[in-house]
């Protein structure tokens, strides 16, 4: 099981009462998700505070833990006491942090959160889907990945799943469907779903699969967009040098909409790119005062817009919020989902690892990211990036 980061911001599949229909990775998991994803790697150097970019200040006196998390040591107590009892330590934890109201508190077992380094890599075994919760606990494909198993089948947006290897999945939590739907590379999974009315079968074969996380296109008028799919391993250099290779004069669009967050050093780096060195986020663990600062370099001349919406999560949040505060960039789209916590992990007896609400993220003029998220100076829903290109021809062109 690979070694446990010190924290990374990833959305969970928000199982417990959030409003917005999570789309998750089924293909494994998170995606080309985390956050992160949510939903996520795992090296120490995952972890801000080993960043020589990340400086710590003491707990303050009397510090606790945040309102709405789990007490690390009562679920680790709960899991033990389980364990030594012959039961499942991970569903012991899981029913204290359900109690905590820590709405991103999760338990996984070690199958769930190795897959989650796979995902923090941009690689997974699957299908190639992305599925999401509907009303009633329906499981419907959000999306297919291009040119894997399941769009060489046919599959498509909209299509309903019904069931994986013979287990029904409406009503399951997304992470359970998740669960389902990975397996060994070259294994089958007999897929049970639903269109227009009407079931049918598909039997697919899993496979290894990637995703790009970082894809760069060019529109008239000298504009560059850079779009970030999730901040897995690598993207923050990639969007680095994609900024270094556009070409001269072009103004630039960073296209975080969608982007479910990932690895906060990669988000770092990300935000790097635009900036020359100062801060891009404080955040507290435990009473513990951090900073994350941009290293030196960045392009600070082209104009820059980025695109957000409510699919902005965490890590991106982030990266706009830093931009957006620093004058760097004018933010166009729709309010950002509202994702700022701390999560870290604690490795229970059984081998789970219980992943608990530390603390939280502020932008570099404090505006707090959870439950608040960052409202565009642009709104734009439908046509946002016509919007945007409109934005960048009145911002002058770079040198």
């Amino acid at each position: 099981m690979p070694g446990l980061p010190a924290h990374c911001l990833r959305p969970r599949d928000l199982r417990r009462g959030a409003v917005l229909t999570w789309v998750f990775l089924v293909a494994v998991g998170a995606a080309a998700s985390t956050g992160c994803w949510d939903r996520a790697g795992v090296a120490a150097t995952d972890s801000a505070a080993a960043l020589p970019s990340a400086r710590t200040s003491p707990p303050a006196p009397g510090a606790s833990r945040p309102a709405g998390t789990a007490d690390r040591e009562a679920v680790a107590r709960a899991a033990a006491e389980a364990v030594a009892e012959g039961k499942s330590g991970k569903k012991a934890a899981q029913e204290v942090v359900s109690r905590s109201g820590d709405r991103w508190g999760a338990v996984y077992d070690q199958g769930e959160y190795a897959a989650f380094a796979e995902d923090l890599d941009g690689r997974w075994t699957g299908v190639g889907l992305w599925v999401g919760r509907g009303r009633g606990g329906r499981v419907e494909v959000e999306r297919v990945q291009p040119g894997g198993p399941a769009a060489r089948a046919g599959l498509r947006a909209g299509d309903r799943l019904l069931g994986v290897d013979g287990h029904a999945v409406t009503g399951l939590a997304v992470a359970d469907v998740v669960a389902l739907l990975r397996g060994a590379a070259g294994t089958p999974a007999a897929l049970s779903l639903s269109r227009d009315g009407a079931d049918f079968t598909e039997t697919l074969r899993r496979e290894q699969l990637r995703a790009e996380p970082v894809t760069v296109r060019e529109l008239p008028g000298g504009i560059t967009v850079i779009k970030v799919a999730s901040f897995t391993r690598g993207s923050g250099e990639r969007v680095r040098a994609a900024v270094r290779a556009a070409p001269a004069g072009a103004r630039l669009m960073l296209d975080l909409r969608g982007n479910p967050g990932g690895l906060v050093t990669e988000a770092v780096t990300a935000a790097s790119a635009f900036l020359d060195g100062g801060l891009v986020a404080t955040y507290d663990v435990r009473g513990s005062q951090r900073a994350l600062y941009a290293a030196r370099g960045g392009d600070t001349t082209r104009p820059l817009v980025a695109l957000v919406d409510g699919g902005t999560m965490s890590a991106a949040e982030l990266v706009t919020g830093a931009l957006q505060d620093r004058g760097r960039a004018v933010a166009v789209g729709t309010r950002t989902f509202g994702k700022g916590s701390v999560q870290m992990p604690t490795r229970l007896p059984d081998g789970s690892v219980a992943e608990l609400t530390v603390g939280t993220y502020r932008t570099p003029a404090g505006r707090v990211l959870e439950g608040a998220g960052i409202t565009p100076d642009l709104a734009a829903d439908e046509g946002a990036e016509e919007r945007a290109r409109a934005v960048l021809g009145g911002l002058g062109v770079g040198p």
